[in-house]
């Protein structure tokens, strides 16, 4: 299993990527209040059929040829309903999937948020061709990164040259900071 929610977000917005999306949306929620981490990530990638999106928890089903089994899905919805939350998945062919995985808070078993900045940035630099949306939110503050706004600003400047791979980094780290003054998730 995974040790950070922070990985199965990775897990999953590389199977987005690997379903040729060209935009992918993540969210990450903290409603302390609430008692919820509710986590979202959304592409416009190939999709998947019913049958598929049926399948996608078991660990022994995988559309990769590479290898015979697929654990990132089923170790997230695990992640999620072992703290009492919820997980689902939304998808069709040609349209996209959505991943929606709650998790309490407060719950002993929950696993920790992890270095979800280091994650997103990963994530833009690794993937330069794929756009990027993600939204932190902490009880209520949140800010945002669109890759789709700094391409604007850049123009011809690829998202993983050193500077502004290094910017993005400090932009991602400065703004959770400001955002949920360094709690602990």
């Amino acid at each position: 299993m995974m040790t950070e929610i922070a990985l199965n977000i990775l897990d999953v917005a590389e199977n987005s990527t690997r379903a040729d999306a060209s935009l992918v949306t993540i969210a990450v929620t903290a409603d302390t209040r609430g008692d919820r981490l509710t986590v979202v990530i959304a592409d416009d990638g190939c999709g998947m059929t019913e049958e598929q999106v049926s399948q996608v928890t078991d660990p022994f089903f995988t559309t990769r040829t590479t290898r015979r089994v697929g654990l990132g899905v089923p170790f997230f919805k695990y992640a999620a309903e072992s703290t009492g939350g919820t997980f689902a998945i939304r998808s069709a062919p040609g349209k996209g999937t959505t991943v929606t995985a709650v998790f309490v808070l407060s719950h002993i078993d929950r696993m920790p948020l992890g270095d979800i900045s280091g994650v997103i940035h990963d994530l833009i630099v690794y993937h330069p061709d794929t756009d990027f949306c993600y939204t932190y939110e902490y009880d209520g503050k949140s800010f945002t990164l669109d890759t789709r706004e700094f391409r604007e600003i850049l123009g011809d400047i690829p998202l993983n040259s050193p500077e502004v791979s290094s910017y993005i980094s400090d932009y991602l780290t400065e703004n959770k900071l400001e955002t949920d003054g360094g709690a602990s998730l």
